[in-house]
This record gives C-alpha cells, sequence and structure tokens, in this order.
C-alpha cells in the first residue's frame, strides 16, 4: 500500500504540474477570445445576481432550478475546505504571494467557467423521465462526433464519479470529522453517523431537495463566515496594510517577506497559489458546469454572467479573507515559522483565536461543517448527473445509498491514499474537459458578445 501510494503521489505531482499551465494557460486563451468578458460583463452579472436576491427562488423540479438556486449549488461545491486548510496550506508553504497567484488565476478562471457554463446550457437535455440533465458529457459528445466523443465522454463521467461523488465526499466528511473531534472532542463515528444520515436525507429528495437546501444553507454559511473575517480584520487592523503588502511583495521576492531561511521561491509561491486557488474555485475542471446547465434562464449567456461570480465569491471574497484573517492575526510569524509543524486548518484555528480565543478553533470546525458538508452535496448532484449519463435514473437511487455508506466511512479513518487519489482523478478529468472548451471556443466567442451559435456546425 505504501509503494502504491508512493506511486499515486507522484503521479498525481506530475499531472498537477502540467494541468496548472493548461488551466491558467485555457483561462488567458479563453480571455482573449470572449473580449474579456469576466471584465465587460462583470456589472451586469453582479445585477444578475444580486439585483433581485431572495431566499425563497422560484420552485425547482424536473425542469431545473432557478438561476441562483444552480449558482448556490455550485458555490456550495466550490467553497469548501479549499478556502480554509487549502489557503493555510499555501500560505505556509508558498508566503503571502501565494494568494496574488491565486487572484491571477480565479481572473482567467472566471473567462473558463463562463464557457463551461454557456455551453452546459447550451448542450442541456432530458432524460428518459423528462428530467432536465447537463454537464460536460453532452458538450463533450457535441465538440468531438461518433466513437471517440462517447469514449472521451464516458472517460470523464467515470473519473467525476470517483473523484468527486466517492473518494471526494471520503475526504470531506473526514475533514469534518477531523476538525470535530480537534475542536470539541466529538467521536468520530458519532460525526459520520450524522453527516451520512442528512446526506441520505437531501440526496433521496432530488434536484429540488438540494436546490432549496444550497439556496438556504450557502448564503447563510457564506455570510457568517465573512462576517467573523472582518471581524478579525478589524481587531488586527494594524497588521492589515502589512497584510496587503506582503501578497504583493511575496508574489515576486518571497524571500523579502518570509526571509531567506524559510526558502520559499518564486515558483513554490506561483505553483501553490495556483494550485490551491484552482482546486477551490474548479474553473476549468467540469464539475461546476452540471449545476449551471439545471439552470432556467432565457439564454446561456446568463448563466455564463452568473458563473463568473461563483468564481468571484469563492476566491476574492472568501478565501482573500481566510487570507487576510491569518496575515494580519500574525501567526505565521515566529511563533509558527513557514516551515513549522502545523499547517491547514490548524493554522486558520490559530488565527481565529487571536481575536475569539478558545472559540476560535470551534468557530473553525462549524464552519468547516458548513463548507465540506455543502460541497459534499454539491459533488454528489455532479456525480449524480454523470451516473444518469451512464446508466440512467434508476442507478440514481443505490448510488445515493452507496455514497453515504462511503460518506460515514470516510468520517472515521484517514487513508492517505484515498486523498491521493481523489487529486488524481480530480486532475485527470480536467482532460476531456479542457479539451471539449478547446475545440469548441468558437462557440465561447461568439456568444460572449451576445450572439447565438450553432454547435453542430463548429463541431
Amino acid at each position: 500500500m505504501d509503494a502504491i501510494n508512493s506511486m499515486v503521489s507522484l503521479l498525481d505531482d506530475k499531472v498537477w504540474f502540467i494541468l496548472l499551465f493548461l488551466l491558467v494557460g485555457s483561462g488567458v486563451y479563453f480571455s482573449i477570445r470572449t473580449g474579456f468578458v469576466q471584465v465587460r460583463r462583470f456589472p451586469h452579472a453582479w445585477n444578475r445576481v444580486f439585483g433581485s436576491f431572495s431566499l425563497k427562488g422560484e420552485a425547482s423540479g424536473s425542469d431545473g432550478m432557478s438561476s441562483f438556486q444552480a449558482l448556490a449549488t455550485a458555490i456550495a461545491a466550490q467553497v469548501g475546505t479549499g478556502n480554509i486548510a487549502g489557503c493555510a496550506t499555501a500560505l505556509v508553504g508558498g508566503g503571502p504571494g501565494a494568494i496574488f497567484w491565486m487572484w491571477v488565476a480565479a481572473f482567467f478562471g472566471m473567462a473558463t467557467i463562463y464557457g463551461e457554463a454557456v455551453l452546459a446550457q447550451k448542450t442541456k437535455t432530458k432524460d428518459e423521465h423528462g428530467e432536465v440533465i447537463g454537464g460536460p458529457v453532452y458538450y463533450i459528445t457535441k465538440a468531438f462526433k461518433g466513437q471517440a466523443g462517447k469514449f472521451l465522454a464516458a472517460f470523464f463521467a467515470v473519473m467525476i464519479i470517483l473523484s468527486l461523488g466517492i473518494m471526494g465526499n471520503m475526504v470531506q466528511s473526514n475533514s469534518i470529522s477531523d476538525a470535530f473531534y480537534t475542536a470539541f472532542g466529538t467521536p468520530k463515528w458519532l460525526v459520520g453517523v450524522f453527516v451520512a444520515l442528512i446526506s441520505a436525507f437531501i440526496f433521496v429528495g432530488g434536484i429540488s431537495r438540494i436546490a432549496s437546501f444550497t439556496e438556504k444553507v450557502v448564503p447563510f454559511m457564506a455570510a457568517l463566515y465573512i462576517v467573523a473575517a472582518v471581524i478579525i480584520i478589524f481587531i488586527n487592523h494594524a497588521n492589515l496594510v502589512p497584510a496587503v503588502v506582503s501578497i504583493f511583495t511575496g508574489a515576486f521576492t518571497p524571500e523579502a517577506v518570509a526571509g531567506a531561511g524559510a526558502g520559499i521561491t518564486v515558483r513554490q509561491a506561483l505553483r501553490l497559489g495556483v494550485a490551491r486557488g484552482l482546486f477551490s474555485n474548479e474553473a476549468g475542471m467540469g464539475s461546476t458546469p452540471h449545476a449551471h446547465a439545471l439552470a432556467k434562464v432565457k439564454n446561456p449567456q446568463e448563466q455564463g454572467e452568473v458563473a463568473m461570480i461563483g468564481v468571484f465569491i469563492d476566491t476574492f471574497v472568501v478565501l482573500t479573507l481566510t487570507a487576510l484573517v491569518i496575515l494580519s492575526s500574525g501567526v505565521l510569524g515566529s511563533e509558527v515559522p513557514y516551515a513549522g509543524s502545523i499547517t491547514g486548518t490548524p493554522v486558520a484555528q490559530l488565527a481565529f483565536s487571536t481575536g475569539f480565543g478558545s472559540f476560535g478553533p470551534m468557530f473553525v470546525a462549524i464552519c468547516l461543517l458548513f463548507f465540506a458538508f455543502s460541497t459534499i452535496i454539491g459533488w454528489f448532484l455532479f456525480a449524480r448527473q454523470n451516473i444518469t449519463y451512464l446508466f440512467g435514473k434508476k442507478a440514481v437511487i443505490p448510488f445515493a445509498l452507496l455514497d453515504v455508506v462511503f460518506i460515514f466511512t470516510g468520517s472515521l479513518l484517514k487513508v492517505e491514499l484515498v486523498w491521493n487519489l481523489q487529486d488524481l482523478l480530480n486532475g485527470i478529468m480536467v482532460i476531456p474537459n479542457l479539451i471539449a472548451l478547446i475545440a469548441l471556443s468558437g462557440v465561447i466567442s461568439v456568444m460572449s458578445r451576445g450572439k447565438d451559435a450553432d454547435l453542430d456546425k463548429a463541431a
């Protein structure tokens, strides 16, 4: 097992090193081809999401979700442990400059996710029971006709089911049980039972129950975390300007911030920043299009604009606030060296304790419950769409029950091989998605300018 784990870990590093350039490069490419749609259409996108904000969206069902419900479901998947543990890990390993490169990746990623959402809307269809379904498998088969398209689509479907639906949800439930055991001493099996039962209740309720859950929980969890983070930053306001300066300085001269002894290079800051940022906002990975495909909108471009706001909220709001809390708190100073013995969630817990005292670790644990659990719900929906594509709707309930078993199992033990496999499969599933996006880039370009495009002619 150790040998297999080492091999998987090595392969994972190689795959993601290549993917970092491909994902960011794709973001730059789509930004240019769409005339920087993330800048041109951002005001419209913002108004579309928040202009008529309501926690009581229109009823969802077999004909899909409201646009906001689709966005909430996408954010549920995007805002997860990466916004707390991932951010802290990037800061510890890459210094403050890693945050700058997270911003760069997210900026270009907004154009990529626009393309994903537009194509998902353009190619959505209905299953044998008349329920709206969609996702990358449908635009992959449009991009590549015949057996090649079917193979790539099936390959993507299998990868996302394994990566997010099974292994990913094990990882998320493990993060929840770990956080509650550390903060409250709660037995992991008890947390596992709780998470598994609530998951089962939501899973069997179908898309309508998932949409109802995400549209209410996501705004609440985001508001709770944002308010708390702002409070901590206000308490440590004297360190705010130096913290912001360190982000820009550390992006190009990390030794000036972390010190030469920390051994942090620009390459490390860039690699960790981009990797953790993309893991958090999922732009280009082919996951969130499953939610955006279900939105009931007048034209695909509307949901493309809404999708960009998801990346903005995830990276430029939630993840940035986590970074500023950690940097302004001073926990990455002499008390906790950059190469110190703690990383991930404990760093964030220590940072929040500078303002909340002993309640700090508990607060982070509660936030992780919301973040990780909402990710479980979002990832199940994504896997569910692909189960339907491969096996039909009859396989959804058996898969849901199987997923619940894995969620409970994941809460009990942290198997490093599972974590590494999840990350590797997560990277592999990006490849067919990116290939299809690039093949249909002409369609994305035309539609970003408010026009319609023929997918069959483009392919």
